[in-house]
């Protein structure tokens, strides 16, 4: 792949541009379409079982907002949610600013535009209550999601929920994520359905643990790199 230079002057992959994938959310028989409506209900059970007070919520890789926005704009709590979503797309992210716009839901909802696997733009967001790891298995190496589960055992409140997406595709590499998990103190919460398309998996882990202490310098190393 040709080589482009981010802000520190680093070459890097050049990446697809993902604006026209997202169109697919917008034909009815679309997979995408599937697997959104399974996140979507995942994020109200999420919200529908958070204790009482504030729910932190952490999304990563945002895109358009499609799978929070409209959830959170129909749900009791949505005056409990503090969520940021991270995008690294400006065009993609001011799609997403002007969804919560739309929805009235600018005090729950924050956009930063920026490196989703940068732990310093996570904030006082972690650790969440709902962590949303969608769209991201399935364009990063195999050693980058292992390290990202592990470091959702920091990044997660003790009873909070993971969301995350991956392609059935080669069903070993979900199997070894559910292991991750299982390693990082998180219990298997629900999966999608086997009958969907192999395109398609979503599933959920809570977390059983108090949070893990972060690496000393967690700034320093980024949870995953996109390679496709």
């Amino acid at each position: 792949m040709d080589a482009i230079v981010d802000p520190d002057g680093e070459p890097t992959p050049e990446l697809r541009d993902w604006k026209p994938w997202f169109a697919a959310y917008d034909d009815p028989e679309s997979p995408l379409v599937k697997r959104l409506a399974v996140v979507q209900q995942g994020i109200r059970r999420a919200l529908d079982e958070a204790p009482a007070g504030t729910i932190r919520v952490l999304y990563l890789c945002a895109g358009e907002g499609r799978d929070l926005v409209p959830v959170l704009a129909e749900h009791p709590r949505r005056a409990d949610v503090r969520a940021r979503l991270i995008e690294f797309d400006p065009v993609i992210a001011q799609v997403a600013r002007d969804r919560v716009s739309a929805a009235g839901l600018e005090a729950a909802i924050e956009v930063v535009t920026g490196d989703a696997g940068d732990p310093a733009l996570f904030g006082d967001h972690v650790p969440a209550d709902l962590l949303l790891l969608c769209g991201i298995f399935g364009n990063i190496s195999e050693a980058d999601i292992h390290h990202t589960v592990a470091r959702a055992a920091h990044l997660t409140a003790r009873g909070g929920t993971v969301i995350w997406t991956r392609h059935r595709h080669d069903p070993a590499v979900v199997l070894r994520i559910h292991d991750w998990f299982a390693e990082a103190g998180f219990a298997d919460l629900w999966q999608s359905d086997a009958e969907l398309p192999t395109t398609i998996f979503v599933a959920a882990n809570r977390q059983e643990r108090e949070p893990a202490a972060p690496p000393p310098s967690p700034d320093d190393q980024k949870l995953f790199t996109f390679i496709r």
